[in-house]
């Protein structure tokens, strides 16, 4: 069964993330963060903070740079 988290930011339901095997899929449903419909995260966390990020600016936040 998978598990699903509403992520709501300031009284905004922005959509869900859904739990995977290594991953936090998020599903849009506010039309403002529907670029990040479909998108992985590490973390419930990271999702809540770039969902957020993009709706209070309008604008991805920068993403962390992958080590090599």
């Amino acid at each position: 069964m998978l598990q699903s988290h509403v992520i709501e930011i300031s009284g905004i339901f922005a959509g869900i993330a859904v739990r995977s095997t290594d991953a936090f899929r998020f599903v849009a449903v506010d039309l403002r963060v529907e670029e990040l419909d479909g998108s992985k995260w590490p973390s419930l966390q990271e999702v809540r903070r770039v969902v957020g990020h993009l709706l209070s600016t309008g604008r991805l936040p920068p993403l962390p740079v992958a080590a090599a």
